[in-house]
């Protein structure tokens, strides 16, 4: 699917998606990726919810965002409630969705000026 939003200047948003991948700034990508308003980290190596591990989510927590969203591939999964533990202790908001709301509700609150990561497995 491909998504329209208006232009917001020089920040990344999704602007579309599909099975196997998502695309940001209409750039393509086939693997998991983690998205901030500001930068794309392209390396963040999570293939399904279970093989999130300490690392990958430390890497997160290391954004300081005010929500994550979690897009969790084609169908909506959720993390252990342990391996997010810290993130309710840091005082943020965590979303589990799957991918194409996940980065539909990115665009929207990245609009909006909020301090959102989306951490999108592919």
């Amino acid at each position: 699917m491909k998504l329209h939003l208006a232009a917001v200047g020089d920040r990344n948003q999704f602007t579309g998606y599909g099975a196997g991948y998502v695309v940001v700034n209409k750039q393509r990508y086939e693997r998991s990726i983690v998205v901030t308003p500001e930068a794309l980290h392209d390396g963040w190596n999570v293939t399904n919810v279970e093989s999130m591990d300490p690392s990958a989510l430390g890497f997160l927590l290391t954004l300081k965002p005010e929500i994550l969203l979690l897009g969790t591939g084609a169908t909506h999964r959720f993390p252990s409630p342990v391996s997010l533990r810290e993130f309710a202790q840091a005082q943020i908001g965590v979303e589990t969705m799957d991918t194409a709301a996940a980065c539909r509700t990115f665009n929207i609150l990245m609009a909006e000026g909020r301090n959102v990561i989306a951490a999108i497995i592919v």
